[in-house]
């Protein structure tokens, strides 16, 4: 009896015909499914995309009163949540030891906790993502935030906002780990729970989106888009029971730049990529430095430590975020003479804790050195050339020209820059600022680019082998249908057709039978199954079939004696209207290197697809 006696009576499915006597039903082909960019789990990751969005900002409310309080008991000696200006504090030279106790801190909770704990956190999810499945261990939720709170609120400078991207990260993978999800909606929840943090510290939701989709997802698709969106959303609302709706760093009014002054700011930015490309490099010098010490680097943190603690002796400014250093760069209060102090102390005390490895973000004190490094420029520009003082020229607007260095220094660092451009834009809520950080951002981008082939963020990744991803484009094979690449003539053997006599055929030399696999169909054209030559040739085990789950290649009835007796499961086919990427999905999935192609209507075969026709296709397309 024919081992497919069971669909004879079937004449159709769903309107489709299939054969009397060997035609598999459709709902028992392995085909692949209609291509969809969203669903109902797309509403079911958008939920909880809203809840790490929350969490997140939640989370970063929570680590800003830790990092106050922490600076308040060390720097005034008093126990308070209230906002802690650490340069106001009168220590003297005992200030030094207060970072350095940090240091220590954070060194021992790197080796006896976890030594993911070190790092800025934008990196460090970014390695999550592309070579842990975007999983975090559920104990850097609590361990990251805490060690960089005590290194904050200790005068390291360093942003809360790092810290907090990565720690909603970890919420989001902790979340998709404990739930049931794949490697992809991982990785969105992670950049869910990664934005929401950064919305929540500076209220960026555009910007917190973006950053999402360059640094983390790698990726521009609704179902990973409208999760982090509205988990951005959630976060921002967050924030705004807490700080209400107004910018982190207002600013004057500013008036709109002319066409000539977009020139001088374009050129700012060019200069800030520059120097961001020294930047980068700068920080890795000293971190190989760092590991010529002949110790463990459990103690790097605080050696960097007392770096930051001479720092902020000479320069007070220097400890902490300097979230009120970049709002008086951005309103144009501090002199020029303060500035270039700041920007330069800042720098080398950034550099040096950065590289010795403790927990901090990048954020912050890169917006400081930018938007110093902006006003420097904008001055020298002003007094430099002729007519731009006396106002005969478009001059540089000083508050303008930080503003673009604060955002050009950030594209040029992490060459995400989009993300600059909104965080120029959401962080002032000044609009005549898109434009001018437009400009200023692509000009940073393309210098750093040119300069160095991996970013402040990616280089160390690319030292140890990972390929980050840097530029996002259309599938090219989602672009092209399989009707178009498969063959049209495919060698077909008949289900019925005596084994011996398709043997023959294919022992005969001839090139026309010298494929590796043959569709089988019935007397319909119908499809039902695929054949490899060594299927055919194989010679049977006695008493037994030729392969595993196969029928015998004799029977009682002599049916197993034709070619369809050797089909032991239905096909794994694809439609012609698929794409080809759908082909080489479906591929991957059932772990077959060729594909019968049918017609979504009537299931008769009209050609066939391998893997040498994607190639083809693919070189062709490219």
């Amino acid at each position: 009896m024919s081992p497919h006696s069971h669909l004879e009576d079937a004449a159709t499915t769903d309107g489709i015909p299939v054969s009397p006597s060997l035609g598999p039903t459709l709902a028992q082909m392995a085909a692949p499914p209609r291509a969809t960019s969203t669903g109902l789990h797309t509403v079911y990751l958008s939920a909880l995309g809203i809840v790490l969005g929350l969490l997140g900002g939640l989370l970063a409310q929570a680590f800003i009163k830790l990092i106050a309080f922490i600076a308040n008991l060390c720097f005034f000696g008093r126990w308070s949540f209230a906002p802690a200006d650490m340069g106001a504090q009168h220590l003297g030279a005992w200030v030094i030891l207060v970072p350095v106790a940090g240091g220590l801190i954070v060194g021992l909770i790197a080796r006896y906790g976890s030594h993911q704990v070190r790092g800025h956190g934008i990196p460090e999810a970014m390695e999550t993502v592309l070579t842990n499945r975007s999983r975090i261990h559920p104990r850097l939720t609590i361990l990251k935030p805490l060690s960089s709170a005590i290194v904050i609120g200790t005068g390291g400078p360093f942003g809360a906002e790092g810290p907090i991207i990565a720690s909603g990260g970890a919420i989001g993978s902790l979340l998709g780990q404990i739930l049931p999800s794949t490697v992809q909606e991982r990785k969105t929840l992670l950049a869910c729970g990664a934005a929401g943090g950064l919305a929540g510290v500076f209220g960026v939701p555009i910007a917190a989106v973006l950053m999402a989709i360059e640094l983390l997802l790698f990726e521009f698709a609704p179902r990973s888009l409208i999760p982090v969106a509205l988990a951005s959303a959630a976060a921002v609302g967050v924030r705004v029971l807490f700080a209400g709706w107004g910018p982190i760093f207002p600013m004057p009014q500013v008036m709109a730049p002319t066409s000539g002054a977009l020139v001088w700011y374009t050129l700012i930015g060019a200069v800030v990529g520059m120097a961001a490309a020294g930047v980068s490099q700068g920080v890795y010098l000293v971190e190989e430095w760092f590991e010529l010490i002949p110790t463990h680097w459990m103690w790097y943190p605080a050696i960097g430590a007392l770096a930051v603690g001479v720092a902020g002796w000479l320069l007070p400014a220097v400890l902490g975020p300097g979230y009120g250093s970049i709002q008086g760069l951005l309103t144009g209060e501090f002199a020029l003479k303060f500035v270039l102090v700041l920007t330069l102390i800042k720098l080398l005390a950034w550099t040096i804790a950065l590289a010795s490895g403790t927990a901090g973000g990048t954020l912050a004190p890169l917006f400081i050195i930018g938007a110093g490094l902006g006003v420097g420029l904008g001055a020298a520009i002003n007094a430099l050339v002729p007519g731009a003082a006396a106002g005969t020229i478009p001059g540089v607007d000083l508050r303008m020209a930080a503003l673009v260095g604060m955002a050009a220094m950030f594209a040029g660092t992490s060459r995400a820059m989009l993300t600059s451009v909104a965080i120029a834009l959401e962080t002032t809520h000044q609009p005549v600022v898109l434009v001018p950080a437009l400009a200023g951002c692509a000009a940073a981008y393309l210098c750093s680019c040119l300069l160095l082939q991996h970013s402040l963020m990616t280089e160390k990744m690319a030292r140890r082998g990972i390929r980050v991803p840097t530029e996002y484009q259309a599938d090219p094979l989602d672009q092209i249908w399989v009707r178009d690449v498969a063959s049209d003539r495919p060698v077909t053997l008949p289900a019925k057709q005596k084994l011996e006599a398709a043997r023959r055929l294919l022992r005969s030399g001839d090139p026309h039978y010298g494929h590796q696999g043959f569709p089988v169909v019935d007397a319909r054209g119908v499809v039902v199954g695929v054949l490899t030559r060594r299927d055919l040739l194989a010679v049977p085990a006695e008493g037994g079939g030729n392969r595993e789950g196969a029928q015998p290649a004799e029977s009682a009835e002599g049916e197993a004696a034709t070619v369809g007796g050797l089909i032991h499961r239905p096909p794994v086919i694809v439609f012609e209207d698929c794409t080809v990427r759908e082909a080489v999905q479906h591929m991957l999935n059932h772990d077959v290197g060729r594909l019968p192609v049918v017609g979504r209507q009537e299931m008769r075969l009209v050609g066939m697809i391998t893997r040498s026709d994607v190639l083809t296709a693919y070189r062709r397309k490219v």
